[in-house]
């Protein structure tokens, strides 16, 4: 089988940018399973709850939800299971290092396949207060609102 050229994005966690502040982003390989790689070309999956952890200067992807695989036999694998990621061992020991700082976390931003490979995008965020969600909101709003008044401005 031939390689698939670019990026093709299988699922995405927005929330994830309204819950956090993003402060760094990784790029990881994903060791999957086949019938894993066949539901994700399907296009399922789901990244809302899931969350990274190092554990054994090992980092490893829980809460993610990858459907089973509608022709899969016996073979099927469980849909939440914790799949490792692959990482540097600099990445790991940094981002170790800074999700032991209080607020930190590491949440998965993006699940795709990068020239046929499944790749995840990992950020280490820090937790937004409800407030803080608001003014974000707010200020999106406000730059929403005079980008259509200077397009009015413009257009007149």
């Amino acid at each position: 089988m031939a390689k698939e050229p670019g990026r093709k994005l299988v699922a995405a966690n927005r929330k994830a940018r309204h819950d956090y502040t993003i402060e760094d982003v990784f790029e990881a390989g994903v060791v999957l399973t086949g019938t894993e790689v066949k539901a994700l070309r399907a296009g399922r999956a789901s990244l809302v709850d899931g969350w990274c952890e190092i554990d054994g200067g090992e980092a490893w992807l829980h809460g993610v939800h990858i459907p089973e695989y509608a022709q899969g036999t016996w073979t099927n694998h469980a849909p939440r299971r914790k799949r490792k990621l692959l990482l540097h061992r600099e990445e790991i020991e940094r981002l170790e290092s800074r999700t032991r700082e209080k607020g930190h976390t590491i949440v998965p931003l993006a699940l795709y396949f990068l020239d046929g490979r499944a790749k995840v995008e990992i950020a280490l965020a820090r937790g937004k207060k409800d407030w803080d969600k608001r003014q974000a909101l707010r200020e999106r709003q406000d730059n929403l609102e005079a980008q259509r008044a200077m397009r009015d401005l413009r257009d007149r």
